[in-house]
């Protein structure tokens, strides 16, 4: 194969790869595009409830010593019927949460509240399964379910409870907030990329009738809609995701309420984060495979059929964004070794990717930010950061989304709270507990990934004509190499004081 046609064959690849890539992009614009029309179609209760139901709150837990008993004073502050309120805290820990949660469910109850502490002795299902576990002896009608490291606000059960008023309503979301969006770029990027989450995706997909997802927690549950789903399920990772698919295809409908929020923390350090985008991925990716093929032999209409492909193979962007990692340096020397002037249609293409490859996450998160109120500095400052975290995580998602497609179900990593003091920069480092990431190699792999395009944009820079042929594409070159040099020296640094935490605690 003579060098001129490994060049030509490394650039088609390249567009091909890109081409993928920005399909799955035009899909923001067009979950922009159902917000914008659906936007004013605002769920309204039936009527309400003249006696309230009876509402038990679920709290999954594992591991949690320092947002345990923070979240068990919360779901106890609920305002709502002493009478009609039961809380359930399903604690499968291994370590002293089990003591600081019985200590402060005994406080609770002596308290005059409703509220029993499930440990089990096994983790069998992960959350899945503590969360079936509770529903066994579950008395409410309505199930609440918040993971340990949400604050609840005092109104949440009043200002959904009514919308269960129609009986065909399944679950009811709440968006998510940030306790820590301050704290490091990383959390403000992560804060970013779930705003957009919850108030363009879905927002648009709710008021436009497609399926959403419930997200885990912050929602309420209609008690006989898990039940004729089909229970809680353990087959994936994603738990949340399987049950919301299988409901919505039994007929049950959501409702999503942005303008009402429940706090929480986010992962403030780069294993934490790993480990929740992981699950996440390779769960999704699990999801696809088992519910995908029901979606599509269902009755529902094309448009829902649709939005579900985009929304359960969505995990395919990763696979594809290492793919153009590793061909774009080939392919930009191939065109700097292409002789004569771009053909026109080559011109046109690039073109029309960039406008939908870069714009669309753009407009995507900008918008996102300003329906919060941000200013246009705000909006767009940390739209960049989002970028390259979104490249540099690639390589821990891609890998997840493989296993997810073709291995096992795996093992649920839980994702580390460090606490309300988390806030403080710095409180993580004295508080990682031992966590590791389990790939070592991995983080060596995103480096090399990072040397890699390193060398590709500087060797760039030794050919005569590199401004005329690929100057345009050294900006987004740049992104993808900070993106993967930063999630692996995040990686380093954490594994390093984490080291160094045990080493301190062990003396």
């Amino acid at each position: 194969m003579t060098l001129e046609s490994l060049s030509s064959w490394a650039l088609t690849a390249y567009f091909v790869v890109l081409s993928l890539v920005c399909v799955y992009a035009a899909h923001r614009y067009f979950l922009v595009y159902l917000f914008y029309r659906w936007r004013n179609r605002r769920p309204v209760p039936k009527a309400r409830f003249q006696e309230l139901p009876w509402v038990t709150v679920q709290l999954p837990m594992f591991n949690e010593r320092y947002v345990a008993e923070r979240i068990i004073s919360q779901a106890c502050a609920i305002d709502y019927p002493r009478d009609r309120l039961e809380i359930q805290v399903l604690d499968d820990s291994t370590d002293d949460t089990q003591q600081i949660a019985q200590a402060a469910v005994e406080r609770m109850r002596a308290a005059g509240r409703n509220i029993v502490y499930v440990h089990r002795d096994s983790r069998v299902g992960y959350k899945a399964g503590a969360l079936e576990e509770g529903l066994k002896t579950a008395r409410g009608e309505f199930i609440a379910i918040f993971d340990a490291d949400f604050l609840p606000p005092p109104q949440i059960l009043h200002e959904t409870i009514h919308y269960f008023t129609d009986e065909r309503v399944g679950m009811v979301q709440t968006r998510w907030a940030h306790l820590n969006r301050d704290v490091s770029l990383l959390t403000q990027a992560q804060a970013v990329l779930l705003d957009g989450h919850f108030l363009i995706e879905h927002t648009a997909r709710n008021r436009s009738g497609r399926f959403m997802s419930f997200n885990g927690t912050g929602g309420v549950w209609r008690k006989a809609a898990i039940i004729d789903a089909g229970g809680w399920q353990h087959d994936t990772l994603t738990e949340d995701l399987d049950l919301s698919y299988r409901a919505q295809l039994r007929g049950w409908k959501f409702v999503f309420l942005p303008e009402l929020t429940s706090p929480a923390e986010l992962p403030p350090e780069m294993t934490a984060f790993k480990a929740q985008q992981h699950r996440w991925t390779k769960g999704g990716a699990q999801t696809c495979v088992k519910l995908l093929p029901q979606v599509l032999r269902s009755s529902a209409g094309w448009r829902v059929k649709l939005e579900a492909f985009f929304h359960l193979t969505s995990c395919v962007v990763y696979v594809l964004i290492v793919l153009l990692s590793v061909l774009v340096g080939p392919a930009l020397y191939a065109k700097l070794y292409q002789r004569g002037p771009d053909p026109p249609w080559q011109i046109a293409l690039e073109f029309v990717l960039f406008l939908i490859g870069f714009g669309a996450p753009l407009i995507f998160y900008v918008l996102s930010q300003r329906l919060l109120r941000q200013s246009w500095v705000d909006s767009f400052k940390y739209v960049p950061a989002l970028m390259a975290v979104g490249v540099g995580i690639a390589f821990n998602n891609a890998l997840a989304a493989l296993e997810g497609f073709f291995g096992q179900t795996g093992e649920f990593v839980r994702t580390p709270k460090f606490g309300a003091e988390v806030r403080r920069k710095g409180v993580w480092r004295q508080r990682l507990g031992g966590f590791h990431h389990r790939r070592s190699w991995q983080t060596w792999a995103e480096l090399g990934m990072a040397f890699y395009l390193t060398i590709c944009m500087l060797g760039l820079f030794g050919f005569d004509n590199w401004q005329q042929r690929v100057s345009g594409a050294i900006p987004f070159l740049l992104i993808f190499v900070l993106g993967y040099y930063y999630v692996a020296f995040q990686t380093l640094y954490t594994q390093w004081c984490s080291r160094r935490l045990a080493t301190t605690q062990n003396r």
